[in-house]
């Protein structure tokens, strides 16, 4: 059949074609306009494009978290104070201890007063203010009524000759807010020091001034029970004592102070 429509008709509605975008006047397969994306796809393989159904499209794994190890504060502390070889590496161990953050308000380090290898060490509890200002224990009224103690049976902190010195640590070598008592946490970072402290400077016997340091070292509280009554730990002789804050708000309780004092003479003077 022929058309109707003459050359310059069937020009025009060709032109008028191109114009809607047609490319092609003839194709292969029938294409759906809607369908098709503003980039048409290459031709996919059948094997392949059946793969890809069969196996749907899964969310990159996330990624492993990173192992971060928690430091151990006790430990650190075992370490560090099996490490030290005498008393000044002991020191240096505790200063650069970085895990008690008591440090960071305190003035000084307070390590130890007295001399080293003197025959009764005496373990205080923590610094107060005036010890955190000199660097030193039992140096304010506590420590002025101490050696007045110590002097009555014949001891003497500053002397020279090791039969009557006496060599002074704390739990604790720096002071605490407001001179609260340690927390149980600051206590465990500190007893692998004091334990190493006690072996290094090499006492005959231990004097252990109020609850802190009976709790630190024997494991109980109650300084009124354990007074006056002889113990042992590290396998030294321990004798618990009211601490001498604890008798300058107790001058009733002299008494039985002097009393230990006595007890502790005694000791002394069998032992020679």
């Amino acid at each position: 059949m022929e058309s109707g429509l003459d050359h310059h008709a069937l020009r025009a509605l060709l032109e008028w074609q191109v114009e809607l975008g047609a490319t092609e006047a003839i194709c292969e397969t029938p294409v759906n306009r809607y369908e098709v994306s503003a980039e048409r796809p290459g031709p996919v393989a059948p094997a392949a494009a059946a793969a890809s159904r069969a196996r749907p499209e899964r969310a990159p794994a996330p990624a492993a978290p990173a192992l971060v190890l928690q430091a151990d504060p006790v430990a650190d502390a075992e370490a560090a104070a099996t490490a030290a070889t005498d008393l000044e590496a002991l020191r240096a161990a505790l200063a650069a201890y970085p895990h008690c953050d008591l440090r960071l308000g305190a003035r000084n380090l307070v390590f130890c007063d007295g001399q080293a290898g003197a025959r009764v060490m005496i373990v205080g509890e923590a610094p107060g203010r005036e010890e955190d200002r000199e660097g030193r224990p039992f140096v304010g009224r506590a420590g002025q009524l101490l050696d007045r103690m110590l002097g009555a049976i014949g001891l003497d902190r500053s002397g020279d000759d090791p039969a009557r010195a006496v060599y002074i640590t704390n739990v604790l070598p720096w002071r605490p807010p407001q001179n609260r008592d340690p927390l149980p946490d600051e206590m465990a970072m500190m007893l692998p020091f004091l334990r190493r402290h006690i072996a290094l400077a090499r006492p005959e016997m231990l004097v252990l001034m109020g609850n802190i340091s009976c709790q630190a070292l024997l494991g109980r509280r109650g300084i009124t029970r354990l007074r006056g009554q002889w113990d042992e730990v590290l396998g030294l002789p321990v004798l618990p004592m009211f601490h001498p804050a604890y008798l300058l708000r107790n001058p009733q309780a002299k008494r039985a102070a002097w009393a230990d004092l006595l007890m502790l003479k005694a000791r002394l003077e069998g032992l020679q």
